[in-house]
């Protein structure tokens, strides 16, 4: 499985600028190339590399960076045409559409560059790297990362690393390839039900209360609103570092629930159920001041977090169907939309069991988990003779 690790440069000031002079390059020589493939209508990397590699190099650029060049900019066209395909950029003949297909795509000067060994290479005992520049090779250049971090980078480093260039720092960003761990039998499954309220609540117990970051996120609003007013390019210096902030904070948030989850599933042999929640922003019907609270949601981070630290431990993990778990009772499995008297609670209206809306709903994904592996799971009867 892949992981990213992310590393500080501590490049002296000449390096900076020569690292900054590559990046502006490379990113204006992505533009030419952009134009050129939105005119012509080729746009694979084939078709770039056949017109444009020469002209790539005589632009300064070297023959590893010009075909990162190339992708970079084969790459974003590809991802263009999916988001186009998936309706993402709305209907044909729509104005956002219309916007996207009319115009070449552009790239910041400050752009991240992929990078690969043949233009980066990594001295991670000394934690220095040696870095092609438009200048030439640069040898020497400091890192910091943490021991984890560098760990990784020792021992499973492998594919393309970016180079980044963000709030006056400079980060390589690099890809590391880990070994899964074999999935073990699972003893059971624990139920993990996301929410609003609640972002994450289990049939064992554990519950992470969302009232704290619910409200950090109404203060950021509230920042933001008043920001927006101002106009000034100050005011959207400022919102942008927010908005960086405000997701820095969620995602660490989430990476804590999720490490609690697993661990504890780690610890019991047992697997973990989660609701298939794709397509919930298009289908669920909210009124407008609920609209802000559900789209800034990160049930999709938190979930993808979950399933990749599963996988690094062994941790069996299955998806379930998300229909009616809020309505049906854990003990009885009968489903009523009566039986959800409110957000916290749940009454069952045949059996009469009163519980936690939450903690019903995270038992009744267990109970869906264990069905679901149960019919997964290779079939062991001998074959009829």
């Amino acid at each position: 499985m892949k992981i990213v690790v992310q590393v500080r440069l501590m490049p002296r000031p000449e390096v900076a600028s020569a690292l900054e002079a590559t990046l502006r390059a490379c990113n204006e020589a992505a533009n030419w190339l952009s134009g050129q493939a939105h005119g012509r209508g080729e746009m694979s990397r084939k078709a770039l590399q056949g017109f444009a590699y020469r002209d790539l190099k005589d632009r300064g650029l070297s023959a590893q960076p010009a075909l990162h060049v190339l992708r970079k900019v084969a790459d974003a066209y590809t991802t263009l045409k999916a988001n186009i395909r998936n309706g993402n950029l709305g209907r044909p003949g729509s104005r956002r559409r219309r916007k996207a297909e009319s115009k070449p795509i552009t790239f910041r000067p400050d752009a991240a560059q992929p990078y690969d060994d043949r233009c980066l290479s990594w001295q991670v005992d000394e934690q220095t790297v040696s870095i092609w520049t438009t200048s030439g090779r640069i040898r020497g250049v400091r890192f910091d990362c943490s021991e984890q971090g560098r760990k990784l980078l020792a021992e499973h480093r492998k594919g393309e690393t970016d180079l980044v260039h963000r709030d006056g720092m400079w980060f390589l960003i690099a890809t590391s390839e880990v070994p899964e761990t074999a999935q073990y039998k699972p003893d059971g499954f624990i139920g993990v039900d996301l929410g609003i309220a609640n972002i994450a609540t289990t049939s064992t117990g554990y519950q992470a209360a969302g009232r704290g970051l619910n409200r950090y996120r109404k203060r950021q609003l509230a920042l933001r609103a008043k920001l927006q007013k101002k106009r000034t390019k100050s005011a959207k210096r400022r919102l942008k570092e927010r908005a960086r902030r405000e997701a820095r904070h969620v995602k660490n948030t989430n990476h804590i629930i999720a490490k609690k989850i697993v661990t504890e599933a780690e610890r019991t042999s047992r697997g973990i159920a989660l609701e298939d929640l794709g397509g919930i922003r298009q289908r669920a019907r909210l009124k407008r001041p609920q609209r802000v609270t559900l789209h800034s949601w990160a049930f999709a981070q938190l979930g993808r977090f979950l399933e990749y630290k599963a996988r690094r431990a062994g941790v069996p993990l299955v998806y379930v169907d998300p229909a009616y778990t809020s309505q049906e009772c854990a003990e009885c499995h009968h489903i009523e939309k009566s039986n959800r008297v409110d957000q916290a609670r749940f009454i069952c209206r045949r059996c009469g069991v009163v519980a936690h809306a939450d903690r019903n709903a995270s038992r009744t994904i267990a109970h869906r988990g264990e069905n679901a592996w149960t019919a997964g799971r290779e079939s062991r009867v001998p074959a009829t003779p």
